[in-house]
């Protein structure tokens, strides 16, 4: 089949969790006999890119701002792929999937597949309006698509909840790393082994990364603190989120990290700290716990699908409730080490990502059966 995926920023992945997902979902879907096509951004994949292990690159432009950058980028896209011959467009996140009623209008003979990753419309950095179009994205991915997708038994529930309809439940995958030894970090930022307490996230408020700030300031350790990501059209939040740390040399802000360097800071942490506010999936709670990392992380529903019996969960925006959950995994090593033992075994039996590529090839599948056979009953 020819797939043609839609809505991301591109890959290789340089941060984003919609962007892992698609980028370890296709490589997998090309090895087993798929031809994928996934769509990018001229800022985030170079233009002149056309390959990445063995998945075909489409450069498309889009206005680069807060509320215009996804939608433009995906009409592009669209009204290039519903000339493309594609067997499957599949549409990633509600923002996008507004417009999947395109290829549906025009281009009939394609089949349509959303993946609902989040509920982007209760996002902070969003305006009225911006809200309203992603609730309506909502409703359009479960509604227009051939099939819906959800990475979470948690988004499932909702959307059989508030739009009556049962959809599809394949979560994002993860696969385990090997641990790389403290370098990049040591001479870049002065990190050791087991000497940090790291969190890695776009640096937005939903993320709840004031509230891990806020209770490791009235954390006695010697553990530092160590911040991955940066704004995601959020500038004024991360002013904001610095000068709370203004005045402790422990917390470090190391901005966007990918590659090498990423997997040091995971590979060498001490633990985990994920205070989410909201969620679908926590990507980054999954690669955590593939390093076998110890999880200290919000109590939210996507949250606890992942590392309930296998991590320390506290009261979502709860400081003080935060801040007893970190000094229990500092005074306890021993048992938050085995906690992320676990977390690393469970990770990998559920969100294994060959199975996630073989549970969409099936769907894919199972869409152009149906169509066939609809098609068969009509003549």
């Amino acid at each position: 089949m020819k797939i043609a995926m839609i809505g991301q920023k591109g890959i290789p992945t340089l941060y984003g969790g919609i962007e892992r997902h698609v980028e370890e979902l296709s490589i997998r879907l090309v090895k087993n006999s798929q031809e994928v096509f996934v769509y990018t951004r001229p800022y985030y994949t170079p233009k002149d890119m056309k390959t990445y292990k063995g998945v075909n690159l489409v450069s498309v432009k889009s206005i680069k701002s807060k509320h215009l950058d996804a939608i433009t980028h995906t009409l592009l896209s669209t009204l290039h792929a519903i000339r493309q011959g594609y067997d499957v467009i599949h549409y990633q996140g509600v923002g996008p999937s507004l417009l999947s009623f395109i290829p549906r209008i025009f281009k009939p003979s394609v089949k349509v597949v959303t993946t609902f990753h989040c509920r982007d419309s209760v996002l902070s950095k969003w305006g009225w309006f911006a809200s309203l179009s992603l609730n309506l994205g909502e409703w359009t991915s479960t509604r227009f698509a051939h099939e819906t997708i959800t990475v979470s038994k948690s988004l499932q529930a909702y959307i059989k909840e508030n739009y009556k309809k049962q959809v599809n439940y394949i979560p994002t995958g993860v696969q385990l790393p090997q641990n790389k030894e403290a370098n990049l970090i040591t001479s870049q930022f002065g990190l050791t082994k087991n000497s940090y307490i790291v969190a890695v996230a776009r640096l937005i408020e939903d993320k709840g990364l004031h509230y891990l700030v806020e209770a490791y300031k009235n954390l006695k350790t010697d553990k530092k603190l160590v911040i991955v990501g940066d704004a995601s059209f959020t500038d004024e939040y991360v002013v904001g989120l610095k000068e709370m740390a203004n005045d402790n040399s422990n917390i470090i802000f190391t901005g966007w990290q990918s590659g090498t360097m990423l997997d040091e800071l995971f590979s060498n942490a001490y633990m985990f700290a994920h205070p989410s506010v909201s969620e679908g999936l926590p990507v980054a709670v999954l690669e955590a716990a593939s390093y076998g990392l110890p999880i200290v992380a919000s109590n939210i529903p996507a949250n606890k699908e992942v590392i309930e019996q296998n991590g320390l969960l506290f009261e979502n925006r709860n400081i003080e409730d935060l801040q007893t959950k970190l000094k229990i995994a500092l005074d306890s090593p021993e048992y938050v080490k085995s906690l992320g033992v676990k977390a690393r075994a469970y990770v990998q039996e559920t969100y294994d990502w060959n199975k996630v590529a073989i549970s969409t090839i099936d769907l894919y599948k199972q869409v152009k059966q149906i169509a066939l056979e609809a098609k068969k009953s009509q003549v």
